[in-house]
């Protein structure tokens, strides 16, 4: 025999052991009992296990599909954008004195947004009625009359310069009648003919100078008028009604004219841009009935299309259409993501079941009939809801019993129908 790696040990006394208690082997029948009775109990579970066609029935509930008449749509997504938005500046530069509005105000069209210190286009406006008066008076009209008709021969300049050629051309004819009688020589009559040229020159000279007053009358009144308009511009003013989407200046900046001061969104009405898939896009006309629906919001808002492109967009295989939608209470906000239906039939013949019998799983819908007291599935193609019901477009027939409340049926089941 090989020799042992490790001695035995040594015999331990009897006296020396522990002695077994009383109460172990009772112990020891209960927990034999509890395991006897757990392995009988799932013996009798798996053994009772139920399947298709198997077991009781189970009662249920049935309802026939109603054929009922609904609205055909045609459903599309896309954007509300504001009718209008604009930013709002001045038309002249200046220093903002007051801006009577901020982010989020409500305007009417004429309200005042904001205005520049007036001073000096006050001042421009007193310069260039001063110069429109200077310039009547020297076209011999009341400085601060309205009467702009001038007739020439009676200006001053041209009345003094037709009294200078009238005194020529006498002078004239009177020294031709002593040169022809051989009392005046020559150079007496040559003297005289000079003159009356040099007079008649004088007078045209003063016709026209009379034409150019009148011109720059014209002027000096167009320059007020312009001097007028920059101060009324001086005044910012809504052009529209609407809501202040944005302010970019404060009260003491200087701002050149055209620099943005606020941007003004009219929210009413909202136009909303889609684009209908080309199957659909023969069924989609000018005028028809268009209800949105904005993220977030239970309420649909109606509309109406009001554009229609008069090409399908090559790349998206889609025909772009806008639709004007109501917005009196601005409920709605420019720029929403919106779902919308549009009414392409008022009224057309559909299937409905309640929705409480649509079965989904992975992506596919089907509801549960009964035949022979056994679950029968078909599977369905869905359309629109309306409140509590579904509308199914394909494999299920107007007057076929469905399962209301079908739960965790499964095809081949046996059912009771409920009386």
């Amino acid at each position: 025999m090989s020799r042992l790696a490790h001695p035995l040990p040594a015999a331990v006394p009897l006296s020396d052991r522990p002695r077994r208690s009383p109460a172990l082997p009772l112990v020891l029948a209960l927990l034999g009992g509890l395991y006897g009775c757990g392995g009988g109990g799932a013996a009798n579970a798996k053994g009772e296990a139920k399947g298709p066609g198997k077991g009781a029935p189970v009662a249920v509930s049935v309802k026939p599909a109603q054929q009922a008449s609904l609205e055909r749509t045609v459903t599309v997504s896309g954007t509300l954008a504001a009718e209008d938005q604009v930013a709002l500046g001045f038309q002249v530069a200046g220093r903002i004195e007051t801006i009577a509005i901020d982010l989020g105000s409500r305007v009417q069209r004429g309200q005042t947004i904001a205005r520049l210190a007036p001073v000096d286009f006050q001042l421009r406006v007193d310069q260039s009625e001063a110069a429109l008066q200077q310039a009547r008076a020297r076209l011999g009209l009341d400085p601060k009359g309205t009467n702009e008709q001038v007739d020439p021969d009676r200006t001053a300049v041209v009345r003094q310069a037709r009294a200078v050629l009238d005194e020529a051309r006498l002078n004239h004819s009177r020294v031709k009648t002593f040169v022809d009688r051989g009392i005046s020589s020559r150079a007496e009559l040559d003297s005289a003919d000079a003159a009356l040229k040099v007079a008649d020159g004088r007078y045209e000279d003063a016709v026209e100078e009379v034409r150019n007053r009148q011109a720059l009358l014209i002027q000096r009144k167009t320059e007020l008028d312009l001097a007028r308009q920059q101060l009324i511009d001086s005044t910012l003013i809504a052009p529209f009604d609407g809501i202040i989407r944005e302010r970019a200046a404060s009260p003491g900046q200087y701002v050149n004219a055209g620099v943005p001061i606020a941007t003004l969104v009219r929210m009413h009405p909202l136009r909303l841009q889609a684009d209908v898939p080309e199957r659909d896009a023969s069924s989609v006309k000018v005028g028809q009935t268009v209800k949105v629906h904005v993220e977030g919001d239970a309420a649909s808002y109606e509309g109406r299309v009001v554009r229609v492109s008069p090409a399908i967009d090559e790349q998206s295989r889609s025909l772009r259409i806008e639709a004007e939608v109501a917005n009196q209470t601005g409920a709605i906000r420019p720029g929403s993501f919106a779902t919308a239906d549009i009414v392409i039939a008022s009224s057309a013949p559909a299937v409905v079941v309640p929705a409480t019998a649509i079965v989904s799983f992975a992506g596919v819908e089907k509801v549960l009939t009964v035949a022979e007291g056994k679950v029968v599935e078909r599977r369905v193609e869905l359309g629109r809801r309306e409140g509590g019901a579904v509308e199914v477009l394909k494999g299920l027939a107007a007057g076929e019993r469905i399962i209301v409340e079908p739960g965790n049926l499964v095809d081949g089941e046996l059912v009771k129908v409920n009386p």
